[in-house]
């Protein structure tokens, strides 16, 4: 069955979404460590796409030109609904991945961000059939989707085609009964249509890697030499129908942390899951913006707005409000420096067709103009 292979090496994943960087150009060097720092604690499954810029490349660098073929899976994805105007322009990004790569096949290829106005796009391009003549023709092992909607929507395309091995899904302690993401839901829908999951945004864009100071306490007290992100991907991995959880790490610390607990991985018990619910509600009360820094809103912005960092700078002034206004303005001013600001928007609304969020990010941007312009 997929996936049992991959359990036997263990349930985390090198997400490479958010690898690190000198100015605006991935470090392949210190990729290379934390990649070796994966391997070396057992771990083998990793998840790029081609539409996370520079990283196809810097895996091929730091991976594939590396190890044997053999050794790892890699997984990469195809986002149709960026400026595709044709089935010939969609398809063409699986050799541009197969290109920057340099893999020779992936193991495991997505239909990136299904949902939404985004789905249409797959459907006009026939991406269902063409993603199974190329598994036909070996260059994939295995298909499925990321998804990012409703749980309706995913029962429709789910039943529509049961031949997708699996789903890659947005799952989080703070999400799981979010009104929006409804990852509990979507979930069980899974489950009901048998398909393996492999999770996303277990830390929820790095915010559950540091929690109000209460959460954190509460965690502490139990477990006083564990990471607060750790709580956030153990929580994930327990699930019992996911295969894999995805970690966008950015330092060979994270690295070396992840792989510590998840080499002798324990699914959370009872107690600790009461801990972890606890330690979700006090921190919903804190964050404003529930923004996971994708940056898929800022892609075409015609304004050049850099949307995720002015909503960073606005959960941070909501959240430490008793410290002053005046150094968050200052933050403001350098987010803007070379950028558009909250006030240039106008409100065409393409990020938020983009957002995994579903964010009102027009409404958001007209609230920080006027608070820190």
């Amino acid at each position: 069955m997929l996936g049992e292979n991959i359990k036997k090496l263990g349930k985390l994943g090198f997400g490479l979404m958010r690898l690190p960087k000198n100015g605006d150009v991935i470090d392949v060097e210190q990729t290379k460590k934390m990649v070796d720092l994966f391997m070396d604690a057992g771990f083998t499954y990793f998840d790029t796409a081609w539409a996370y810029a520079g990283s196809e490349d810097a895996i091929r660098q730091a991976l594939v030109e590396r190890y044997p073929r053999e050794s790892y899976q890699l997984a990469t994805k195809n986002a149709a609904w960026i400026n595709c105007k044709t089935k010939e322009e969609a398809q063409a990004q699986f050799d541009t991945s197969l290109k920057q790569t340099g893999a020779g096949y992936f193991d495991f290829y997505l239909l990136h961000n299904l949902g939404e106005a985004r789905t249409h796009y797959f459907d006009d391009f026939d991406m269902w059939n063409w993603v199974q003549e190329k598994k036909a023709a070996g260059l994939i092992k295995h298909v499925g989707f990321s998804f990012h909607s409703t749980p309706e929507e995913l029962e429709e395309i789910l039943k529509a085609h049961p031949e997708m091995e699996f789903v890659q899904l947005q799952i989080n302690y703070l999400d799981w009964e979010d009104e929006k993401i409804q990852s509990r839901k979507c979930y069980e829908v899974c489950v009901k249509h048998q398909k393996p999951v492999i999770v996303m945004e277990p830390i929820k864009g790095g915010r559950l890697a540091g929690l109000p100071e209460e959460a954190e306490r509460l965690l502490k007290a139990k477990e006083p030499e564990s990471s607060i992100a750790s709580w956030a991907v153990r929580y994930a991995a327990s699930l019992e129908n996911v295969m894999v959880v995805l970690s966008g790490m950015s330092t060979p610390e994270q690295v070396a942390d992840n792989v510590a607990y998840m080499q002798d991985f324990q699914p959370l018990n009872e107690e600790e899951h009461a801990l972890v619910e606890q330690a979700a509600e006090i921190t919903r009360k804190s964050i404003t913006i529930g923004c996971t820094s994708c940056r898929y809103c800022t892609d075409g912005c015609p304004q050049s707005i850099p949307i995720p960092s002015l909503f960073t700078v606005y959960n941070d002034y909501r959240r430490f409000a008793a410290l002053g206004k005046a150094q968050y303005v200052t933050e403001y001013k350098w987010a803007t420096d070379k950028a558009g600001k909250a006030s240039d928007c106008i409100g065409c609304r393409q990020c938020e067709e983009h957002c995994p969020q579903h964010l009102e990010i027009t409404e958001w941007l007209k609230t920080i103009a006027e608070t820190f312009e």
